[in-house]
């Protein structure tokens, strides 16, 4: 089939300078969510229709080897869908979706697409308050036509049955039925809903089909919309991840913003988000309020509350936070304790390696069965370039310890606490920075006056 994503519109209501179907949902465009359902049906070719935004919207989105047709101006959904025209394989049918309508399903578009048969099929759904939605007219039990809610009649009003915009069209008609289109209605469009009852004077056979939840077929109108859907979408993941083991303490206060695998016996607390592909291995437990991005975290691993972890390789049975900050590039070995108020950057972690307390490591090779001390950091940046530090195996260092970068800390050396290590330091050594300790006798703390 052909697939054309209708996706002009202004959005008035959502009070914004960005194009609606640029506004996110679950981290990406409206417009991204539909054109990856379009894609999963393979179809012959794809077909935006953009009007608002311009270029930014085709920015925005990128190429995705869709034809892009700008309607200009916005004269209804008929006068968009014969902008599409000249693009279209006329053998094949055409599916008209909407770039603002983010969480139809394929499977749902297939069975429309083998409802129509050859002829137009239209995605209905019944709603307990169709305000807004078009009317479907239906004369023994089929639909006649399709009646906008400015131009129905008080009977016709009264249909729950609505029109969601979703239909599927023989293509080689399409030119014709599209020229004759009239715009003398309440809104002063042309309104491609008008073509079922031209199908149904020619004979054309016009069928219904529902899709398995009315949430499939909501639109966004404004940002009530927008973060009414969210919760949709984001139960609807929550469901999936329930359904494959996970636990889940509250499935109503998960944000997913990309791809979520997860292993066997996994535990995600409250108010967590994941961003890009995340991966969590078997036995992983994510404690609340953390957010992960772009991450792989191996097996037995325990993430605790507010931690941040973004592009990094997490390990296996490490232990994270709370308030841990991994930022890119970082890798972490086996059993490697990263505490909290520590800041790991573009840094590996050898295994049983630990930085536990207010740490700062950032460019810095660390290897296996280190301790960093509280207060360490890295000084890995001379204010023009960064420079790497080298930790080896069994090194202990000491708190309140600064290592200027370049520099090497030898096998099984320690660092003293308070040192400044500005040049290599040799294996098993001890390294610390001489320091004199005065005591004064008789000497007299201040005191706070006393109250009476």
């Amino acid at each position: 089939m052909n697939v054309v994503i209708l996706a002009a519109g202004k959005g008035k209501r959502m009070h914004s300078d960005l194009p609606k179907v640029l506004h996110p949902l679950a981290g990406r465009p409206l417009l991204a969510h539909v054109l990856a359902t379009a894609r999963a049906l393979s179809p012959e070719r794809v077909v935006v229709v953009y009007g608002h935004g311009g270029e930014a919207v085709r920015e925005a989105i990128g190429g995705d080897g869709a034809a892009w047709v700008r309607q200009e101006p916005q004269l209804g959904t008929g006068h968009a869908l014969a902008q599409a025209l000249p693009h279209l394989d006329a053998t094949v049918p055409t599916l008209v979706l909407y770039g603002d309508v983010p969480l139809t399903r394929a499977e749902t578009l297939r069975r429309l697409a083998a409802a129509a048969a050859g002829g137009v099929a239209v995605l209905t759904v019944e709603l307990a308050d169709p305000t807004g939605y078009g009317r479907i007219v239906r004369e023994g039990g089929e639909p006649k036509r399709i009646v906008e809610e400015k131009d129905a009649s008080p009977a016709e009003r009264a249909i729950r049955e609505v029109n969601t915009g979703i239909m599927v069209l023989p293509t080689a008609r399409l030119a014709g039925w599209l020229g004759r289109l009239s715009n003398e209605n309440a809104q002063g469009e042309y309104y491609l809903t008008d073509v079922v009852a031209m199908a149904v004077a020619e004979g054309v056979p016009v069928r219904a089909a529902q899709p398995a939840a009315a949430w499939e077929t909501l639109g966004v109108n404004s940002k009530a919309q927008l973060a009414e859907l969210e919760r949709v979408h984001q139960r609807s993941l929550a469901d999936e991840l329930l359904e494959r083991g996970v636990t889940l303490a509250d499935p109503a206060r998960l944000d997913i913003r990309g791809t979520l695998a997860a292993g066997r016996d996994v535990a995600i607390d409250v108010s967590c988000v994941f961003e890009g592909a995340v991966e969590l291995g078997d036995r992983v437990s994510v404690g609340a309020h953390s957010v992960l991005r772009n991450v792989r975290i191996a097996a037995g691993t325990r993430i605790e509350p507010f931690c941040h972890i973004e592009d990094a390789d997490i390990g296996p049975a490490c232990h994270i936070g709370p308030y841990a900050r991994i930022r890119p590039g970082t890798r972490l070995g086996e059993d490697v304790h990263i505490g909290n108020f520590v800041e790991v950057k573009a840094s590996t972690f050898g295994a049983r390696s630990k930085a536990n307390h207010l740490a700062y490591v950032g460019d810095t090779a660390v290897g296996r069965d280190v301790n960093v001390g509280a207060g360490t950091i890295t000084c890995n940046y001379d204010g023009a370039a960064k420079h790497r530090t080298v930790i080896e195996d069994e090194v202990f260092i000491g708190s309140d310890t600064q290592l200027v970068a370049p520099v090497t800390v030898g096998r099984g050396a320690t660092i003293a606490a308070g040192t400044t290590v500005w040049k290599d330091v040799p294996p098993g050594t001890l390294a610390l920075n001489e320091k004199t300790q005065v005591e004064k006798a008789d000497y007299v703390r201040p005191r706070k006056p006393v109250k009476r």
